[in-house]
């Protein structure tokens, strides 16, 4: 039994120092559940790793999070590797991470699928945004690797299907760290200076791990917000990177994105020789119809005889005035008859007629009178005669009663 007290610190210490200088324990790969899991602002990542029966906590610092191929998330089984210490301040051991993938699947994988669902989600895959390729590009830009055998490829089939394109060379490294930045890059740079009608993205074939520069999220953005039509050409026709999903054309080759990107100049050739042909044909048949019409004008009787065609038509001519002038003498007669039946009925209702019958018209200063009730005695009145006037003086008003009896007024 120890006689000589000592400190917590120094036991922490004590304990911190066996444990760092156990081998076993400086590099040891554990097999857990993530629980707890947050990113400090620091950058640093928090979780504790457990299983049925126990549970220990665990840190990755910045440096070695930066490295993680995924995007953990707490329930996701995974193995970690790291060191076991103690951290003094807590008295608590805890593992800290260097290294970490998810168990039973690869890193790379996952990584892949979660930034597939979070981009389809954001909309990056919608075909309302994809822009379509230009039908003859007159420049056309290829982002890969210049050493390459796929650039090689591109170029030889640009030149040999449509040599009238200027084809632009943007170097840039497709594969290990930096690349899918460097991709990126050079995606912005041809897209703002406006050096291309179409662009060209990928590489040849290779494994998840080779290809990985196209599935970067940095590079899917550039191809996002890229005003220029892109074309994916990544790896062999079964491989299928984000770039693909997120890029306005996906070829399965880089060869088939150079076939995609121009038209074939012998295709193209064929085509203008038969529209020529059809134009061609068009034009003799208009001709044809055109030599046929005039040749049944120049049979016709008017180009042969004029002079009989211009008879014909003064015949004509005189006999529609014949017809005109008889229409026209038909229509006065009729206008002439409904005039002399409207006069007669006017006269008829003439008062002149009236008075010729040896009645008069009596009227008290410019009014006609109609009734005794209107006249008084001493009144002057005129009475229109037929071939005169008579000024009158009214002596006396006599009224008819119903019974046609008379009295005087």
């Amino acid at each position: 039994m120890a006689t000589q007290p000592v400190s917590v610190s120094e036991l922490t210490q004590y304990m911190k120092a066996l444990l760092d200088r156990d081998e076993v324990l400086s590099q040891i790969c554990v097999r857990g559940e993530l629980s707890n899991y947050k990113i400090h602002s620091s950058g640093h990542h928090y979780f504790t790793l457990k299983d049925e029966g126990a549970v220990i906590s665990c840190v990755i610092f910045r440096q070695d999070a930066f490295r993680l191929r995924f995007r953990p998330e707490s329930g996701m089984k995974v193995v970690l590797w790291g060191r076991v210490s103690l951290f003094p301040k807590s008295g608590q051991y805890q593992i800290y991470g260097s290294a970490m993938q998810p168990d039973g699947v690869g890193a790379l994988y996952v990584a892949y699928e979660q930034l597939k669902q979070r981009l389809m989600e954001e909309g990056l895959f919608d075909p309302a945004h994809k822009k379509s390729l230009p039908a003859f590009p007159d420049r056309v830009a290829l982002i890969t690797s210049p050493t390459g055998a796929a650039v090689r490829d591109m170029i030889r089939i640009l030149g040999r299907r449509w040599p009238m394109a200027q084809v632009l060379v943007c170097p840039a490294r497709v594969q290990g760290e930096g690349a899918g930045q460097e991709i990126a890059a050079m995606l912005d740079y041809v897209d703002q200076n406006d050096l291309a009608d179409v662009i060209i993205a990928g590489r040849g074939g290779g494994s998840l791990e080779d290809l990985w520069a196209f599935n970067e999220e940095a590079v899917a953005r550039a191809i996002w917000r890229c005003r220029i039509p892109v074309i994916s050409a990544v790896g062999h026709e079964p491989d299928v990177t984000i770039a693909d999903f997120v890029a306005d054309v996906r070829a399965a080759t880089p060869s088939n994105a150079a076939e995609l990107a121009v038209q074939d100049q012998i295709g193209v050739g064929r085509g203008l020789r038969q529209l020529a042909l059809r134009l061609e044909q068009a034009q003799s048949r208009r001709l044809n119809q055109a030599r046929q019409r005039l040749e049944k004008l120049a049979a016709s009787p008017v180009m042969g005889r004029p002079e009989g065609y211009l008879q014909q038509r003064h015949l004509q001519l005189e006999l529609l005035r014949q017809r005109l002038e008889q229409g026209g003498e038909a229509c006065l007669q009729q206008c002439r008859q409904r005039y002399a039946q409207t006069a007669a009925k006017l006269d008829a209702l003439s008062p002149l007629k009236v008075l010729g019958r040896g009645y008069a018209m009596l009227t008290l200063d410019g009014a006609v009178v109609r009734s005794v009730t209107q006249l008084g005695q001493g009144d002057q009145v005129t009475a229109a005669l037929e071939d005169g006037a008579v000024q009158c003086q009214v002596v006396s008003v006599q009224r008819r009663k119903k019974n046609g009896k008379k009295t005087n007024v």
